[in-house]
């Protein structure tokens, strides 16, 4: 068979192609504003030569600071098109992280959104690599510190509209970076080659998974600086898909009103950002008909927010499962034929759980005498392996601890059901260990957030002199119940849900619970918050 390279500037050249009048929508300050895919693509060339006219060569790092937009679409696949590496900078990240990633990336170019620039202004001193900034703006560039700073408007007008994307490259070279969010220590970077993102890209179309198509209106929620947002916006841009990207500063009624007004057929999103929007559903009416699904991702859902979302507002939800490691699709929790009949309890504890292994990629839960049984009872570590998962960390000496006899070693505890149907259980360090047996802190928040009166709950350990952990909750509670639920309330309610020795030895009421830069509750934080009076280790 024919030895043809699989790289990123295909896919664009196809929406060029067959898709030239299929839009990408973004909500900007100014209003909302409406490409073609015609117009994106020449002006993705012409990013491509201005960058190359910047000094910007195959292999070199050309980072991205910014929000979900058509800017930002175009440069992911402006950069891999020109042969250079693609490098989301999550702009949640801390002074100190954001400069060491630039750092270790060696990043040469950084193209900024114009709100962002007094984050990256903060730490221009400590960016040692970055030859040049450009302002992604439709005003003139305002006043800042930066330098040398350039107009992305201004280096498109004079770019070459007829660039042609360099097709030699190797499919297994380079095309992305991203770093993972870190709890502990520096964040570890993630490169993503050309093969891995087509091959992930594929991965999302199938029927089994995203089922992405040219009939879908996607809105990535997920920043495009986590993950790639997924691999949507690759996916997307190569099936023909319509785009909404929501822009800065967004919240749930904007995210509601895009529904709406966009017509959105896919969203994707972690639960923390569905929970805001069902809030909005359930206090203003919105037309949601036209979602086909809400895809959700970056911790375990819980059970009762995916009942409301489909038998309340009948929005189809998926339950998926991925890494920054893992480009990140792993797991789409969809029934087989034979189950679509079950009662819906039934239906929805399968949904509730990461589902089953995507096409292209192999598992295996390993406990500690070898790979578990499949009885959804026996816990252990999640490997996995496949032409879209990372083989090392870049750079970093780290990459000995979760890469090891050709499987990447996930930290997340799974149970496997006779199905093959993967449920997370917890991280390996969230986990509760009590008289020598494992309690779930995940399956516990889920329980609490089945309570009418919960909006979030997050669940860590705490020492007990006796049996050597006891799990806490937190809790966080809906307006109009704060001063109204008791602790009392929150265990009389967990306690037919769970075996007696499971159920927290106390609930702490919080007006807010610590999240991470991707919206990923920060249980660290959590336990130092709450240390001195638990005496948390």
């Amino acid at each position: 068979m024919m030895n043809v390279p699989l790289n990123i500037s295909s896919m664009m050249e196809r929406a060029e192609k067959y898709f030239p009048k299929k839009e990408v929508i973004t909500r900007t300050p100014a209003g909302v504003k409406r490409h073609t895919y015609r117009e994106i693509g020449e002006r993705t060339r012409r990013l491509a030569s201005a960058l190359q006219k910047l000094g910007v060569e195959q292999g070199d790092r050309v980072a991205t600071f910014a929000w979900n937009s058509h800017r930002h679409l175009e440069a992911y696949f402006g950069i891999p098109g020109l042969g250079a590496v693609l490098h989301t900078v999550n702009i949640r990240l801390s002074s100190e992280h954001i400069s060491y990633i630039v750092n270790h990336a060696e990043d040469k170019v950084m193209l900024v959104d114009s709100d962002l620039l007094p984050l990256l202004e903060n730490v221009k001193d400590e960016l040692k690599t970055v030859k040049a900034y450009v302002v992604m703006t439709d005003g003139e560039v305002p006043e800042t510190s930066l330098s040398p700073v350039y107009s992305y408007e201004e280096l498109l007008a004079e770019g070459n509209p007829e660039f042609e994307f360099i097709k030699d490259i190797d499919e297994n070279s380079a095309a992305g970076i991203c770093y993972t969010s870190a709890t502990t220590g520096n964040p570890k970077g993630v490169v993503y080659t050309h093969r891995g993102i087509f091959l992930h890209s594929m991965a999302l179309g199938l029927v089994d998974t995203a089922a992405i198509s040219e009939g879908d209106r996607c809105m990535a929620v997920v920043p495009m600086f986590h993950a790639n947002a997924w691999g949507m916006p690759f996916a997307a841009t190569w099936f023909g898909s319509s785009q909404v990207m929501p822009g800065a500063q967004f919240t749930p009624t904007i995210l509601a009103e895009l529904i709406e007004s966009e017509k959105i057929t896919l969203t994707a999103g972690v639960p923390t950002i569905w929970l805001g929007l069902l809030k909005e559903l359930e206090e203003n009416n919105y037309d949601t008909s036209s979602l086909r699904a809400v895809l959700c991702g970056g911790s375990a859902a819980p059970a009762a927010m995916i009942k409301a979302f489909e038998v309340k507002y009948g929005i189809p939800f998926l339950h998926a499962y991925g890494m920054t490691e893992t480009c990140p699709i792993v797991t789409a929790s969809t029934l087989k034929s034979y189950q679509t009949d079950l009662p819906e309890e039934e239906k929805l504890a399968i949904r509730a759980k990461q589902g089953l292994v995507v096409p292209g990629l192999e598992i295996k839960v390993v406990g500690q005498n070898g790979e578990v049984n499949w009885d959804g009872e026996e816990m252990g570590e999640l490997l996995i392996r496949g032409p879209w998962i990372a083989n090392e960390y870049y750079k970093d000496e780290r990459s000995k601890e979760a890469f090891r006899d050709g499987w990447l070693h996930t930290g997340d505890v799974a149970t496997v059901d006779d199905e093959g149907v993967i449920k997370l259980v917890d991280r390996t360090k969230d986990l509760i260990k009590s008289g020598g047996e494992w309690i779930s802190s995940v399956d516990l928040e889920n329980g609490l957030m089945a309570h009418d009166a919960v909006f979030e709950a997050a669940v860590i350990a705490i020492p007990h002199p006796q049996w050597q952990e006891r799990p806490l909750a937190c809790v966080v509670l809906h307006e109009q119940y704060k001063g109204k639920v008791t602790k009392e309330d929150i265990i009389e309610f967990l306690t037919p849900l769970f075996a007696k020795w499971w159920l927290p030895d106390d609930v702490v009421f919080l007006d807010e619970i610590p999240k991470t830069s991707v919206g990923k509750f920060l249980k660290r934080a959590l336990r130092d918050q709450l240390n001195e009076h638990f005496q948390i280790q």
